[in-house]
């Protein structure tokens, strides 16, 4: 997707930081047909108009200081975003946009390269994959095939480079000396050639991208990726950040955690909350499954002396509930940033030859074998949280599928829109399970709480109650 836009200003009127304004782009969508320009205009009497109303003001609202989706969309509840006709091509008219998007009457650049990913994105996802039978979604091999269209159709499959995109995870509620710590990562991975992609967000997603811009200036490379991957009902609370420069909207959260670990070529796991423990079980399940065992893939755990005993509770949790077999498959390095990025640079060797020596793709890991119960998306409502199979009996790569289920729940009561309004409806979730296993989960969520990893601001209510 170019990066040339231009943006014009209707109106400057910026009261109560509202900005009224027209937008056009000059890149990837200024050559449309007619039938693409008519599908573009009639999306805006459909369903998804209001979903892409929704995320276009995430976009527009990058850098706020809330992670209450319901707080964002109440404060610009009067905003308005329509798709107007400019001879073979779309303009975008806003009112009552946030200010902070605008310099001088002008959208930031960045900002408008976002807006217009969601548009792409959105509109791709309900013609091209939803809207039509290509794609079997109840079969684990159209998901994939899905996914991959979706990623090419984003340009993200374009680099054909040597396997060097390094995934960052960690929470986007962590301290000063934590998010200081993920940009000197970003810094180490950047000064070896390592691009980054994380969730987009702010926190332990912006850091890493933060200090890889360094590296990459300091080692004359100019076409760093800074890939952000996000999904609609997360987008509110964790705005793509500015460093992003390659944006794709995944239709939820199953099909964004597969994008990760098909684009990925190692993950570098940094402190989190409820988001990061469903990511860290995501991958540990995936690679547990005995179709996968010699599959290599880097993944390692990191973070300032500060953050030993975080990762110590994490190591504690998995021991006990999937064994020492998901131990190893990660390392867990402490306070040495440089280290972290030296055993990504040697797991990238070691992903090469495999993935030369298996004829698969570099940008694309089509030989991962992800089970259909990672991919299924897992509506978490109140009876569904209820039914899950939480029992340390289950095979390892069973039960970390249940207990990611149970963290994404967790995750939606805590900051999705239509989790907190189920919460606020039907009262908390309620997670049920064998005692010890139970008291395993408790304690895990218990130190997330007190170490106040689960709310950017506010004290925090939790949004679940482990039923022991």
């Amino acid at each position: 997707m170019s990066n040339h836009f231009e943006s014009t200003s209707v109106t400057q009127l910026e009261v109560d930081d509202f900005v009224h304004a027209r937008v056009s782009p000059l890149g990837s969508l200024e050559n449309l047909s007619q039938r693409e320009v008519n599908q573009l205009l009639s999306a805006e009497k459909s369903e998804i108009y209001q979903l892409f109303r929704r995320c276009a003001l995430a976009v527009l609202n990058c850098g706020n200081e809330t992670d209450d989706a319901r707080a964002i969309f109440e404060k610009y509840r009067d905003f308005e975003i329509h798709l107007g006709r400019q001879a073979w091509v779309v303009k975008l008219q806003i009112r009552n946009a946030p200010a902070k998007a605008f310099v001088d009457g002008q959208m930031i650049r960045g900002i408008k390269e976002h807006l217009f990913a969601v548009l792409r994105d959105i509109i791709y996802i309900h013609d091209a994959i939803l809207g039509t039978q290509r794609f079997d979604l109840n079969d684990t091999n159209g998901i994939t095939n899905a996914v991959y269209h979706i990623l090419r159709n984003a340009r993200l499959l374009d680099y054909k480079g040597r396997p060097d995109l390094v995934v960052c995870w960690g929470g986007h509620s962590i301290s000063t000396s934590e998010y200081d710590y993920t940009k000197k990562v970003g810094y180490e991975l950047g000064l070896r050639g390592m691009n980054v992609c994380t969730g987009c967000g702010p926190g332990a997603m912006k850091g890493p991208m933060k200090g890889a811009t360094i590296g990459h200036a300091k080692q004359r490379i100019r076409d760093g990726r800074y890939i952000g991957m996000t999904e609609p009902g997360i987008i509110a609370a964790e705005p793509p950040n500015p460093i992003v420069n390659q944006l794709v909207i995944m239709p939820d959260i199953e099909k964004r955690l597969e994008a990760f670990v098909r684009m990925g070529h190692g993950i570098v796991v940094f402190p989190g909350g409820a988001g990061t423990a469903e990511e860290i079980l995501y991958l540990l399940g995936i690679l547990l499954d005995p179709d996968n065992a010699d599959h290599p893939y880097p993944v390692v755990f990191t973070g300032p002396a500060s953050a030993a005993d975080y990762f110590a509770k994490i190591d504690q949790f998995v021991a006990q509930t999937l064994g020492d077999a998901a131990r190893a498959r990660y390392k867990i390095i402490i306070d040495d940033p440089a280290q972290a990025a030296r055993e990504m640079a040697k797991g990238m060797e070691v992903v090469r030859e495999q993935r030369r020596n298996q004829s698969d793709a570099y940008n694309f890991n089509w030989l991962l074998k992800i089970p259909f119960a990672f991919q299924q998306p897992f509506e978490p409502t109140h009876e569904a949280m209820a039914a899950l199979t939480l029992r340390r009996d289950l095979p390892a790569h069973k039960l970390a599928a249940n207990l990611r289920r149970a963290f994404s729940g967790i995750v939606a009561g805590n900051v999705k829109e239509q989790g907190l309004r189920a919460i606020e409806t039907y009262g908390v979730y309620e997670l049920h399970g064998d005692t010890q296993l139970m008291h395993l989960l408790d304690d895990l969520l218990n130190a997330f709480v007190t170490q106040k990893r689960m709310k950017l601001q506010g004290e925090y209510q939790p949004c679940y109650r482990v039923v022991k």
